[in-house]
């Protein structure tokens, strides 16, 4: 089966959201600007769905990044949908830093994390921003998979909606463009498996931090190391 969600990123929600009604959905999670106005995100869910919202409107800053969260639970597997919206004049730090610190919280081996929405970084191109996103994700196994225009103008055409995904766990997703016309932006349609079969695996991969410090560390306890033993041997002719 697919399941059905709709995000709204950048959406018109000065008003309060419980007035936004679509037909047989469900308002999950939410965020509304504080200081500035018209902006803000919604995560609508079908109601044939159920859902439990997270709180993470501590970690919102107005156009830095606007952010809000839910999880939904498929038989064994349990799906955390991020969705976000950053405008071009946010600080860009500040949406790195908040998105690390929800995704330090969220991400375990029994929550699936998918992050949609608007992040005004075309990801048609390279560029510092997409970098550092790109690295930032990395390490969670998130990536972009959005590879057509969302946002077409006459003299333009770029990728600044975007969705990240575990491309490891949801095998077989399909990802799709919708044109809606109501919008300068299009939509994207991601189908995603909810086998309740599946059981994860873990493995466990142990490695050693290596940097300035660690290998600072490690000479000091080199020099207070004792050597007898080792002199010892040589003296008794062992060769090492």
């Amino acid at each position: 089966m697919s399941c059905d969600v709709t995000s709204r990123p950048h959406a018109v929600l000065d008003f309060y959201p419980l007035m936004l009604c679509l037909e047989n959905y469900n308002l999950g999670a939410h965020y509304c600007r504080q200081q500035c106005e018209k902006g803000g995100v919604a995560v609508f869910v079908h109601n044939s769905l159920g859902f439990t919202n997270i709180d993470i409107a501590q970690h919102s800053k107005d156009q830095d990044i606007e952010i809000c969260a839910l999880k939904l639970t498929f038989g064994t597997q349990n799906i955390c949908i991020l969705t976000l919206y950053r405008a071009p004049s946010g600080k860009f730090s500040t949406f790195l830093l908040q998105l690390d610190t929800i995704l330090q919280s969220l991400c375990t081996p029994r929550l699936h994390v998918i992050i949609c929405g608007d992040i005004n970084i075309n990801y048609l191109n390279e560029s510092g921003n997409k970098s550092q996103l790109d690295n930032l994700l990395l390490p969670y196994n998130l990536t972009s998979i959005i590879n057509f225009p969302t946002r077409i103008q006459n003299t333009s055409a770029t990728a600044i909606d975007n969705i990240f995904i575990d491309v490891s766990h949801f095998e077989g997703y399909t990802i799709t463009p919708v044109i809606i016309g109501g919008s300068d932006h299009d939509a994207q349609l991601l189908t995603i498996s909810t086998d309740y079969s599946y059981v994860p695996t873990h493995r466990l991969k142990t490695v050693r931090k290596i940097n300035k410090y660690t290998i600072s560390d490690f000479i000091d306890k080199l020099s207070c190391e004792s050597w007898d033993s080792i002199f010892k041997l040589r003296i008794m002719g062992f060769h090492l």
